[in-house]
């Protein structure tokens, strides 16, 4: 392969894309390093690795990819620390590190890659909080993914200043208030901070984006009751069950559509909640 090229994919080849081979007793491929080469290949703009067995940490060799925009390592082995010179590749757009074995805090200097609009870290055994400086973030839209690990603390209120298209921190210990996310002139599509340690009075929240289409807050400690404003949303999904929310379910909108799963909880009532229990 020549230093100009502009593409490297690594394929898997583990048992999944063998099914040719089904009635073999198939062994899953070996755990491999990074090869070395790749990092001397200066000119690429697409790094995918994704589920190839990859084991170790992400080397310092890999800032020598200055054109890089897309870096794909999700589904491998990889451990340590997410490092902070990352943050050096300054023509990143998307960063996909889920389903690996990091640890440590998500690194404050990704906030530094000017065009950085999509970052998957799910699946991760991340500690920690949402680095504050994330709200430097300001392209027109940014999706992010950090379901699933260990985060805690409080989300900080700055990156109500981000436009959101996706969130999704669903399964972290996450605290306190994330009302200052929503707003009528925010851009989110799907917002999943489900399975957290969220307190906040939802019934504060006066205004929704019109593009909303799945809202999950389930499993909190959120109080209040739910806000009217939800019946002006063409909600494709709501979960806000098993929190401690109270009074009338709103008339309007999707609100009677969904299951009664959406509300479980025994101080809410009203359709389609029909009783409180």
């Amino acid at each position: 392969m020549g230093p100009t090229n502009r593409l490297l994919r690594l394929e898997s080849s583990g048992p999944m894309r063998r099914r040719h081979q089904s009635h073999h007793r198939l062994q899953p491929p070996p755990r491999r390093s990074q090869p070395a080469a790749v990092f001397d290949l200066v000119f690429l703009e697409e790094l995918y690795f994704h589920e190839t067995n990859l084991t170790g940490g992400i080397p310092r060799a890999i800032t020598k990819l200055s054109q890089l925009k897309y870096l794909d390592l999700s589904l491998n082995h990889l451990s340590g620390q997410i490092p902070s010179f990352l943050g050096h590749l300054k023509n990143l757009v998307s960063i996909d590190l889920s389903y690996n074995r990091f640890t440590g805090s998500i690194p404050a200097s990704l906030s530094r890659i000017p065009n950085l609009d999509t970052l998957f870290l799910d699946r991760n055994n991340l500690t920690g909080g949402i680095p504050a400086t994330f709200s430097d973030f300001r392209q027109g839209e940014f999706f992010l993914y950090a379901s699933r690990n260990y985060l805690s603390g409080e989300i900080p209120r700055k990156l109500g200043e981000v436009n959101f298209k996706l969130i999704d921190v669903s399964r972290n210990m996450l605290e306190g208030d994330i009302s200052f996310l929503f707003g009528k002139n925010k851009s989110l599509i799907y917002a999943d901070f489900s399975s957290n340690l969220l307190r906040f009075d939802f019934s504060t929240v006066e205004y929704f984006p019109t593009s909303l289409g799945t809202l999950d807050l389930s499993h909190n400690r959120i109080t209040g009751s739910l806000p009217v404003g939800l019946v002006d949303l063409n909600l494709d999904r709501l979960n806000v069950s098993y929190n401690r929310l109270c009074g009338q379910i709103p008339v309007g909108g999707q609100l009677q559509g969904f299951e009664t799963t959406s509300y479980l909880h025994k101080c809410l009532c009203g359709a389609p909640y029909i009783e409180q229990v």
